[in-house]
């Protein structure tokens, strides 16, 4: 995460922020095999899909659950995204080559492409559209505890999106940098839309576990879209609880 001291910014809301942004927070993942060539087609021109097997890439379905937003700018919210596999890449990229691509690169230079971002406040939405370009919308995300698993249910005024089951394990305290892209469209400072990288760094107690995890997708616009992506099996998923830190993000072309 860059050095360079927090930048304060006014949404039309009327919370103000500082960027880069630290967020405390609970969050969850599930990561599903998925069409290569339908994530491809997804991606902005720049990005090519992290392809895990012979046609195949990876879709990650998020949950988050945010306790503190900076200085305790906003009321606390939750978060559901869908994340494409992706890096930075001018054309097709081979099988494994975006591993090889990403581990040659700085830290955090694998991510995801934000496809889909809903969240349950009107600010929440303004922050992430406002200032980072993330396609968010407001939605109904509703997560809930059933002893060492966690549950998150997605729905809308057009229906039911999602819904998905993890385990909660977070044990193991280390400190992850990653990487989200967006197309910058909405953002007040890139107003073209050209892609852009945003750093995350996430510090705190993590849980993984292999082949877990277990999804539905519902009726939704939104679950048709994700349907469309040939979503497969689990491979595996992710827990913390900890703090996230958003920096303010490039333009990449």
């Amino acid at each position: 995460m860059s050095d360079q001291p927090p930048k304060t910014r006014t949404l039309s809301t009327g919370q103000e922020v500082a960027v880069p942004l630290e967020t405390e927070a609970e969050a969850t993942a599930v990561v599903v095999t998925a069409d290569a060539g339908a994530v491809a087609e997804r991606l902005p021109e720049g990005l090519a899909p992290l392809r895990i097997a012979p046609g195949r890439s990876a879709v990650t379905l998020l949950s988050v659950d945010y306790r503190r937003i900076g200085d305790d700018a906003m009321a606390p919210y939750e978060e559901f995204g869908a994340l494409l596999a992706a890096t930075p890449a001018a054309g097709p990229v081979p099988e494994l080559g975006a591993v090889r691509r990403g581990l040659a690169r700085p830290a955090g230079a694998l991510g995801g492409y934000v496809a889909a971002l809903p969240v349950t406040t009107e600010p929440a939405r303004a922050l992430g559209v406002e200032i980072w370009g993330y396609p968010k919308s407001v939605a109904d995300v509703a997560i809930t505890d059933r002893g060492d698993r966690r549950r998150t249910a997605i729905g809308g005024e057009r229906g039911h999106v999602l819904t998905f089951e993890t385990p909660w394990n977070p044990r193991f305290r280390t400190t992850v940098e990653a990487t989200s892209y967006t197309d910058g469209t909405g953002t007040g400072g890139d107003p073209g839309g050209r892609l852009r990288a945003q750093p995350l760094e996430l510090s705190g107690a993590f849980g993984a576990r292999p082949v877990a995890g277990s999804y539905a997708l519902g009726g939704n616009p939104l679950a048709d879209r994700l349907r469309g992506l040939g979503l497969g099996r689990s491979l595996g998923t992710v827990a913390f609880e900890g703090t996230f830190v958003i920096g303010e993000g490039r333009p990449l072309i």
